[in-house]
């Protein structure tokens, strides 16, 4: 029997590009869910959501999993959905009812968002109108951030990303399409890295940089995630920076200024970067947690952890000041002192005999 959701109070203004109703039915689908229309068979599972509102899909499975009868509020202690058939009222006035059991998005939720590594940021916000409609996509785009990632993808790029995102949502450009465009700048960079044009190749990177962040941020918004599109988005991430550092290497020597060391420097930052991620996926593999996110020390530090954003600012400041050699000389410097680091953060949990978990999950109070 397919599950249903009972949709009040239809309407609103586009969303990224979406109706409220096509996002819902996106959403309802992937859950392999409808909407009720002639009355629902199975009052215990039906949900009930205002159809003038968007919300996080983490809010719809936490629907699903909360006990018949209850009642979530969003802004402004309004109701905003419901768990059981006979709450369809309730949820159209937006009040709550005596002897109902009510709870806020937060505690519906709970504290973690584990797939974006960041505090669980639930929406359910109105879209009646234009306004109500971009406060709601300013609150899905920062809901889809990740939050444990590199300084310049947390601080830099949020606002003009935010704008490319919603331009891209409106001219029905795909996540795929965009991952393309990044695809022909990830090798454009190398090129211009190899032929020793670093300020060039600097800016093809950072444009590269630039809409990896936009692809992922435009999934999630539009609902337009797949498995090709994170094997093609992860797979070029993965697998280019050792790439683009070799190709660095070679272009100082084009450029006159060999590095003359045998190899050392660029062997250190690629090995050292497959040793990196040999630890991260070592302690996935035995804490069941990322590493960045076990103590508030490691989610900070993973803003300046050695990979591929952090290494291109060391590049970027050593080409402005004249020296792009000694700028990989500072990135193979870099990469070692944090392969040394994540080694003894590895062994102070193997250590410690309190439960290794993340500071993520731990409830205010």
């Amino acid at each position: 029997m397919t599950s249903s959701a009972r949709i009040v109070a239809e309407g609103g203004t586009p969303v990224f590009g979406l109706s409220p109703g096509e996002r819902r039915r996106r959403q309802l689908g992937r859950l392999g869910m409808a909407e009720a229309r002639d009355g629902p068979e199975d009052p215990n599972a039906l949900i009930v959501l205002r159809g003038d509102h968007v919300y996080t899909n983490d809010v719809l499975t936490s629907l699903l999993r909360a006990s018949p009868g209850t009642l979530v509020t969003g802004r402004g202690g309004r109701v905003v959905a419901a768990k059981g058939a006979d709450l369809a009222k309730t949820v159209e006035g937006g009040a709550t009812a005596p002897g109902t059991d009510v709870t806020d998005l937060q505690a519906l939720v709970g504290p973690e968002d584990e797939k974006l590594r960041k505090r669980a940021t639930p929406v359910a916000e109105s879209a009646a109108t234009p306004g109500e409609a971009g406060i709601a996509e300013k609150a899905l785009y920062d809901a889809s951030y990740k939050g444990a990632t590199d300084f310049v993808t947390k601080h830099v790029w949020p606002v003009p990303a935010l704008t490319v995102t919603r331009w891209c949502a409106r001219h029905r450009i795909t996540p795929n399409q965009v991952t393309a465009v990044s695809a022909v700048l990830m090798l454009a960079t190398f090129w211009l890295f190899w032929e020793g044009w670093f300020a060039t190749g600097l800016i093809m990177g950072f444009a590269m940089v630039f809409l990896d962040t936009v692809d992922g941020k435009l999934a999630r918004v539009t609902l337009t995630y797949s498995k090709f599109g994170e094997i093609f988005d992860h797979g070029i991430d993965l697998i280019h920076p050792p790439f683009w550092w070799w190709a660095w290497a070679h272009g100082c020597a084009v450029a006159g200024m060999p590095l003359a060391d045998g190899g050392w420097t660029l062997g250190v930052i690629v090995a050292g970067y497959v040793i990196q991620r040999a630890e991260e996926g070592w302690f996935i593999a035995r804490f069941g947690i990322e590493m960045h996110i076990w103590r508030p020390f490691d989610y900070a530090f993973r803003q300046i952890t050695a990979r591929r954003n952090p290494n291109l600012v060391i590049l970027t400041v050593a080409t402005v000041l004249g020296a792009p050699r000694e700028g990989l000389i500072a990135v193979a410097i870099w990469v070692a002192v944090c392969l040394i680091l994540h080694l003894v953060r590895i062994l102070q949990a193997h250590a410690t005999r309190r439960p290794v978990q993340s500071w993520l999950a731990e409830r205010a109070g």
